[in-house]
């Protein structure tokens, strides 16, 4: 089964190039020139986030920089890769202040400054950075008001139009921060804001003081701690939700096997799902992404995606990837339906497995 899906992926990547232009128009609309000679970008399906209008699967831009899961990939292809993101219809877009620290939203600003206007920029503020190292967490509306010039002048633009709550700072009142972003948007600097890994109370608190766009928050097939009340309460009220890690670090592409290991510079070494011990129980999970994504005749990165998209329809994934073929990939994630019965067999194969290495269900409850 596993060169079945090899293969499959091979043959993907072979067509990537017309693939994502099937995708494109099957959308309705093909990169074309109006009278005036302005180029009108290819549409991709949309979702809403709050009252935020971006397409169905955004970008995530921390690994574009030196950090975390990747060698640092030069910089003019990562400034290529985010603008043929552009114009494969991408329109949301993920950085943050501590990406670097600073250097993604750097990158994030040359490359698509061109496209100004068009697109939604999402980036995060709550962490104190000296040195160029992260210190600690600091959400005070002092220093909220204080870094937020510093992110406007690298993203190359006047306003933020999405700017989350990092982490939340346990010596700060959400209240306090809701009303120092107040500020902000009133000054015209930020026009929406979400939060990042709050429970459920923390976010009805925040969203009573100022409405919250979106939440963003670790959600995959593996990792479903917040399908425990925190969904419903993004549903309740308005609210969008944007998953991280929604192909959990790549395993749910199945790129590893039971015998991968990680240097000690890859986040990846230091979790306990990624151990061999982790691998040994996980690795069987896999048989159904396997079995489902070959079922429905598409890659194992787009059934996860696919899956998560099926959730709920305010929900828009973020996966990161430096790879022009791999966001082809995700892309055609857009175009797969479930049926209610299908996703309800899926359930029905995922719930008895015991995974190690995710956060257990009362966790949703406390501040991340």
């Amino acid at each position: 089964m596993k060169k079945h899906s090899e293969i499959n992926r091979r043959e993907f990547f072979k067509n990537a190039s017309l693939a994502g232009a099937g995708l494109i128009l099957s959308s309705g609309a093909a990169i074309a020139s109006t009278s005036s000679n302005e180029e009108v970008l290819p549409s991709l399906p949309t979702r809403k986030l709050g009252p935020l209008t971006v397409t169905g699967l955004g970008l995530g831009c921390m690994s574009m920089v030196s950090g975390t899961y990747n060698p640092t990939p030069p910089k003019d292809e990562m400034i290529a890769h985010l603008r043929k993101a552009v114009e494969m219809g991408v329109t949301f877009f993920d950085t943050a202040e501590v990406y670097g620290p600073y250097g993604s939203e750097e990158l994030v600003g040359e490359a698509l400054e061109p496209f100004k206007g068009k697109i939604t920029i999402a980036s995060k503020f709550g962490f104190e950075i000296q040195n160029g190292r992260r210190m600690g967490r600091n959400a005070t509306p002092e220093s909220i008001k204080k870094v937020i010039d510093g992110s406007l002048k690298r993203l190359r633009v006047e306003a933020i139009d999405l700017y989350y709550l990092h982490r939340m700072d346990p010596n700060v009142p959400v209240e306090d921060v809701a009303g120092a972003v107040k500020d902000l948007i009133s000054a015209g600097k930020v026009k929406h804001w979400g939060l990042s890994e709050v429970s459920p109370a923390t976010l009805r608190k925040a969203h009573g003081e100022l409405p919250v766009a979106a939440l963003q928050s670790e959600y995959n097939m593996a990792e479903r701690v917040v399908e425990n009340q925190i969904l419903a309460t993004c549903e309740e009220l308005g609210i969008g939700f944007v998953p991280w890690g929604p192909t959990h670090r790549s395993f749910l592409t199945g790129r590893f096997n039971e015998y991968s290991r990680f240097s000690s510079e890859d986040r990846r070494s230091q979790l306990p799902f990624f151990s061999a011990e982790g691998f040994g129980q996980n690795m069987g999970f896999l048989r159904i992404v396997r079995k489902w994504s070959q079922q429905k005749g598409i890659t194992m990165a787009q059934f996860s995606l696919a899956w998560l998209l099926a959730q709920k329809p305010f929900i828009v994934p973020i996966p990161g990837t430096t790879s022009p073929q791999h966001l082809a990939e995700n892309l055609g994630a857009l175009s797969v339906k479930f049926t209610a019965a299908e996703l309800a067999e899926i359930r029905k194969e995922m719930e008895p497995y015991q995974i190690m290495g995710v956060r257990a269900p009362e966790t949703a409850f406390i501040d991340q």
